[in-house]
């Protein structure tokens, strides 16, 4: 994902293997979770995003974790879904990282949890 001309770039380009992982979450409210999720991640992470596109950096030693880079998570707001990408450095950081997404919304979904990640 390359950021837009002039956009601050929140995840270093490294010569890393990563491991990645998308989703289409069904539902109808995709923005608002979109913007629940980086608001409620924007005060511990770098944390880019509009009603329709959101960007979050995990550290590479978040936690006590060790990975090789950082992780990238990609959100995009449709009508009918909220379409998830991972970017990770190891299968665990990406593991780890489907975890947190799916717990995080779930909680902010709880009408409509457990949703349904399609994970590929």
């Amino acid at each position: 994902m390359e950021p837009a001309a002039g956009a601050p770039c929140l995840i270093e380009k490294r010569n890393e293997r990563m491991d990645s992982a998308t989703a289409s979450v069904p539902t109808a409210s995709g923005s608002k979770y979109l913007q629940q999720l980086c608001k409620h991640w924007q005060h511990n992470l770098a944390v880019e995003f509009t009603p329709e596109h959101g960007t979050v950096v995990f550290p590479k030693d978040a936690r006590g974790a060790d990975y090789p880079g950082d992780g990238l998570v990609t959100f995009d707001a449709r009508a009918e879904a909220l379409e998830v990408r991972i970017d990770a450095t190891s299968p665990e950081q990406l593991d780890g990282l489907k975890g947190a997404v799916a717990r995080h919304l779930d909680r902010f979904a709880f009408r409509e949890a457990p949703l349904t990640f399609d994970w590929k």
